[in-house]
This record gives C-alpha cells, structure tokens and sequence, in this order.
C-alpha cells in the first residue's frame, strides 16, 4: 500500500510564528509546536521545531540511526491530539499524541501505533517546547537502541508440469566460494585466482568481488548442482586455502538445461531489482531473474515474515515490536510434459544454429514441449522465435485460397518460373518435373509448387491470407500465460510483398509455436489457442474460425504431403495416421535457409525450426521423425 505522508492539518491561527503569538494577550497555544514536530517526526529534520534538552541535529540524527533498518519503508506520522495539562505551573505542560504507520510491505496490513511527547513552555521566549526522547518516534526506545527488522524467508513454489509432474522444485546446491573470515588479507587474492583457475571462471572479475567483500564475508565463486554438476574434487577444493563449499537448496529444473529460456532462473536480487522493489526486496534475497520464474516471481515467493524489536548496543533483543508469520508462495501450473521436453531437447542438442522444436496438444492447446537448441544460448527460440516460415505457411494460403472457392481437386497451373511486378519466381531446386503443369492443388502442397501459392495470394488479396492465418492459431496477441509470440502476417502487401508472403517469406514472420498451432488447429478441426500457464485466458477468437469442413479439406492435403510428397519418410513411423507440411525459407542473398517442418498425429502437433538448413524435409524432417517415433 503507497500512501501520500500526511500531516494533520491545523486552524491557521494556531500555525502562526511564535513572535508572533508574544505580541498576543492571549497565553500561546502548544499546537504549533505539536504540529510542527509531527512533521519532524516524518522527515527526520528538527530544525524548525523547538526542542529542549538536546540540539536539533544531534535529535535528528539519532533518530536516523536508530530507525536505519526501516529507512526504506514508507511511514504516515499524523498529530492525533495536543491539550495543555491542567494544573501545570512551573513550568506549563502539554501532552501531545500521534500515530505512526509504516508500510512495511504490499500487503495491506501496515504496522500503526500511537507515541506520545511532552511540551513545556518556555516563559523567557513564550514558546513551546518539545522535550525530546526516542521514545516519542517509538515507544520504550531509548538512547543507544535501535529499531531491527528481521525477515524470515517464505517457501517458494513449485513449478509443476502437465498431470501435476514436478518441474521445478529446491535441489541440494553447493555455494563455492572464498570465506575470508578464514585467511589473512594477503591470501586473498592468490586463493581467489586459484579458485577461479579450477572453476574456471575469470579471475580478475572474481578476485576483485573478493576484494570488495567485507573482511568477514563468503564470496561465492560458482553454485553448482550437488550431483550432476561436479566438476571438481572435495580434495581439490581442499587444496586451497580459505576455500568453503557450503551446501544449500534452489529451486531448479531436473537438469541445468530443462525448458531453461521458459522456465527461467532464480538467483541473488540484482540492483535493479533492489531498486524496483522500494525496500519489499532485500539484498542477497532470491528472486526470479528470468522466464516463468520472474514473470510469476510475487505468486511463486509469497510473502516473507518478520519481526520488528528494540535491540541495544550488542545486538540483543530488548522488546518486540510488531512480527508476522511469512506466507508461502504458491504452485504454478503449466502444460509442459517432462517426457516430452527431455526428448525435444535431446533431438536438437547436436543443432549448430537457432533451433526450436514445441509439440501442442490440438485438443485443449496445451504446449506439451518447447525446446530451444544449445546455439540459441538461453533465448527461447521456441515461443519467441521471429522467422519466415516458408512453406509450411502454404497451408495458410491453401485455406484462404479454399474460402475463395477452390477445392483440394481443383486444376491449378503449376509453371516452373513466374515473374510477379518484375521479380522472377521459381520452385525450389530438385522440384518433380512430373509436377509441373496442370496438377489438382493438392499436389501443389504435397510437391511444394511455389508458383501455385504465389499465384493464388496475388489472386485472393492480403486481407484474406491475414484472416486465414488468425484461422489456424497465428494470433497476433496470444494469451499464453508466457510471453509468447506466434506471428505476424500484414493485411495490406501487394505486389511482390503479397506474393512472397504466400509462400512464407518477405515480411511474414512466424514462430516456433506458431507454426505448431497451425497444425493443431487443422488436426483440431477448430482453431486453437494455445497454452503454457493454467488459468491463462483464451486469445480472442478470429474474425472467422476454421470451420470443420475446412479443416477436413486442409487435413486431407496434408496427408498427401506424407504419403507422395515432400514429407514420404514419416510414412514408415508406425501409429495413427500423419498430416505436415516441410518449409524451407531463405534469409539472405546467398540462399541461406531456415528448415521448418510441421506436423500432427492424433492429440499431438509438433513444429521443427532450424535455422540453417539445407531443406525443411532433409534438415528438420528427421528431428520431427524422431519425436514422433518416441511419442504417442
């Protein structure tokens, strides 16, 4: 909860300077003095409230040590109610009280209570005075005590799987690192630059976070899985002075490579993230630095607890003040499927460049894998990914071709080279003279007839082909629960714009998990919206959904991609029968080319990205064969 400081407002009368008052027949009145040291209270600046029994400075400064802990929190100091005592002579008193709230945090339940403060008036001046205490910032503080927070840490959640599989969840660690409490200053920076030699990190960098460590500090070199991340020996480590491997617990995946780039990472709070947090977040607290983990980071940390007391000098407790039992977070539930990911990571491990295989399951959305290749360095290629899809897009331009009036059956010309504005076409190299000419348009998608689909977007217009892609899944705003992108395909081109769009290329742009729900929503015979995080809204629907007449049409031109076409060697997987469409797309003058394949059997559709590649059915076609062989 942020609030405005608030300090009570006052008559105007009583507000006037206190000279002022001496010219006054009338016996001065405490409420300005009252007023004026709640606002001291609030800023921490008594200089312009009288005081007595200590300097204004020194009042200030006092209080700013002692409330050190708590100066990041926000606090409302309000000035309840001032009355001069009665029967007080020599000298005149006055009681006055105020209420404090801090803001401890964002939950709405903030820390109030009332202090008060004793004024005396001054006959020579004709002033109030406050008699200072810090006591009257915090009751029963005292002179040479602080106010001390301590958090106690909330359990974070867990990220579960599709059917509840646990994803991630704490695993044994080892911090590794240098404790200096343990050696001399001159050793350490040789145990520094020995450590990092073995670990293999940089030396310089380390060496110097060890320098600036405080002198009792644990500087961390590398943390490291228990098991499965050892690379070095307990007798090695042992080998160099001041050398400490400190066994923990962090929430991670089952390996270090587990959906990485969707899951994300939980680590030490950088200081933007200090900084963003306004005190809710502490140094050295964990918190989610990437993926799912920092996108869903208040739900999965939950809510720490603390105390808040009155400590004297050496650090022991005198009084407790206020303290609250921490609230663990929360599971979060996503669709991903253990199996699944292990096996789409394992096919793309050997891939030399960006590279991304994501399986949907057609009937509920559900992102069963999405798996991004080593090249791809952590980014998620998977379901972020812009690319031109190539010819797996034709079978977004065989719908709005269909909605024109076409049938699978139906003649279209299938030349070898088209000239479209100027530009030359043609098919791809090695494309079946056999299929050239006059074919049905369901052997222009199972050939892969490049001059057919750039023919048929120039003939149905741009705002078709835009329309047809929302159809089948290629929503410019998905809804996810991650952040996601699926495609983007211009409803106005023309020209050479459109007709290269036709066959996936110049500005339209797909991803990974885009291109999956291309087949899902076919092999759904409905579109599909897909899904990573449960609870996640539907996307809006399309203007026009693909209707199951539409959907046979499509499905049935994609079985002939796999039983004469471009995609025949997924005919020798056994199992249900197999729709999909190969796509190659070139990126740069010199014919470089993305390799895409798409396909669905049953409740599963996969689509297969690599970013170089000499054809989508030669280069990603056997990774897609591979998934389906171990998949059901």
């Amino acid at each position: 909860m942020s609030r405005a400081p608030r300090i009570l407002a006052l008559p105007a009368a009583v507000l006037l300077l206190t000279g002022s008052l001496a010219a006054c027949s009338t016996p001065p009145s405490p409420d300005s003095t009252a007023s004026a040291l709640a606002t001291s209270l609030q800023s921490m600046d008594f200089s312009t409230v009288p005081l007595t029994g200590v300097e204004a400075g020194t009042a200030g400064a006092e209080l700013a040590e002692a409330l050190k802990s708590l100066e990041a929190v926000e606090r409302t100091v309000v000035l309840d109610s001032v009355s001069e005592d009665e029967g007080s002579k020599d000298p005149r008193t006055a009681a006055a009280t105020y209420t404090t709230v801090w803001d401890i945090d964002s939950s709405e339940e903030d820390w109030s209570y009332q202090s008060s403060a004793t004024l005396e008036f001054d006959k020579d001046s004709k002033t109030w005075l406050a008699r200072y205490s810090p006591s009257i910032a915090v009751p029963g503080l005292e002179a040479g005590q602080y106010v001390g927070k301590k958090a106690t840490a909330a359990k974070r959640g867990d990220i579960l799987g599709d059917k509840d599989q646990t994803l991630v969840t704490d695993r044994p660690v080892l911090r590794i690192g240098i404790d200096k409490h343990s050696l001399e200053e001159g050793q350490w920076e040789s145990s520094a630059k020995e450590l990092a030699k073995l670990l293999d990190i940089d030396a310089k960098a380390y060496s110097a976070r060890v320098a600036a460590g405080g002198a009792s500090a644990f500087v961390v070199a590398l943390t490291l899985r228990d098991d499965t991340d050892r690379t070095v020996t307990d007798d090695q480590l042992a080998e160099i002075p001041g050398v400490l491997a400190q066994a923990d617990s962090l929430p991670l995946a089952p390996s270090r490579t587990f959906a990485r780039a969707v899951l994300g990472s939980v680590g030490e709070a950088t200081a933007e993230i200090l900084a963003e947090s306004k005190g809710g977040i502490n140094p050295g607290d964990q918190v989610g630095l990437s993926g799912l983990q920092k996108t869903y980071q208040d739900r999965l940390a939950g809510t720490k607890g603390y105390s808040i007391g009155i400590y004297n000098k050496d650090k022991e407790e005198v009084s407790s003040l206020v303290s609250r039992e921490a609230i663990d977070g929360k599971d979060l539930k996503t669709s991903l499927d253990t199996d699944s990911q292990k096996l789409a990571e394992s096919l793309l491990e050997d891939s030399d460049s960006d590279s991304a295989l994501v399986a949907v399951r057609p009937s509920d959305g559900a992102i069963l894998a999405a798996a991004s290749g080593p090249a791809s360095n952590a980014q998620n290629t998977a379901l972020l990914g812009k690319y031109a899809p190539g010819s797996t897009f034709k079978v977004i331009t065989a719908l709005a071709m269909l909605r024109s009036g076409q049938k699978p059956d139906s003649t279209v010309d299938c030349p070898a080279t088209m000239t479209v504005d100027g530009k030359d076409f043609k098919n791809y190299d090695g494309y079946p003279s056999s299929a050239l000419g006059k074919i049905p348009l369901s052997e222009a998608l199972a050939q892969s007839c490049n001059t057919v689909f750039l023919e048929g977007a120039t003939e149905v217009k741009a705002p078709a082909i835009a329309e047809a892609a929302a159809s089948l899944g290629l929503n410019p705003r998905p809804s996810t629960g991650a952040d996601s992108f699926l495609g983007s395909v211009p409803d106005d081109s023309t020209g050479t714009e459109l007709a290269a769009g036709g066959i996936g290329q110049g500005t339209v742009e797909a991803s990974a998990l885009g291109m999956a729900t291309v087949a899902a929503s076919v092999q759904n015979a409905a579109t599909v919206s897909p899904y990573l995080v449960d609870g996640a809204d539907p996307a809006s629907a399309p203007q026009t959904p693909l209707s199951a007449s539409e959907a046979k049409a499509l499905s049935s031109m994609m079985a002939e991609v796999v039983d004469h076409g471009t995609l025949k060697d997924l005919k020798k997987l056994s199992g249900p029968k197999i729709i999909g469409k190969s796509g190659t797309a070139e990126y740069d003058s010199e014919r470089n080319a993305h390799a895409w394949v798409i396909a669905a059997r049953g409740d599963l559709a996969v689509a297969v990205f690599v970013g170089d590649g000499s054809g989508g059915a030669q280069t990603a076609g056997p990774i897609l064969a591979g998934f389906l062989a171990k998949t059901r």
